[in-house]
């Protein structure tokens, strides 16, 4: 299974639907894909099954550039947080 990314829009935001494995390899993909105000832009993270470190990494700084995250799993939300760490 490989990472599956849908892109819709929602009330002036940009959506990213995201489901299946998240790994390093989709995340130059996924740069590639946002514009450059993250404050625009959610990432909907309900269907992502696995995350890499790499991964949780960049959802990580995502969020600290004003991204906003939806429907995190409790998983990847956790490691986010023992990242800060």
């Amino acid at each position: 299974m490989t990472l599956r990314i849908e892109r819709s829009v929602r009330q002036g935001f940009t959506v990213f639907t995201l489901s299946g494995r998240m790994r390093a390899e989709q995340v130059a993909k996924l740069k590639e894909l946002f514009d450059t105000d993250y404050r625009s832009i959610i990432l909907d993270l309900q269907e992502v099954r696995l995350a890499d470190r790499d991964a949780v990494k960049f959802l990580r700084g995502c969020e600290a550039d004003g991204m906003k995250l939806e429907n995190c799993p409790a998983y990847v939300r956790e490691w986010m947080d023992r990242e800060k760490d």
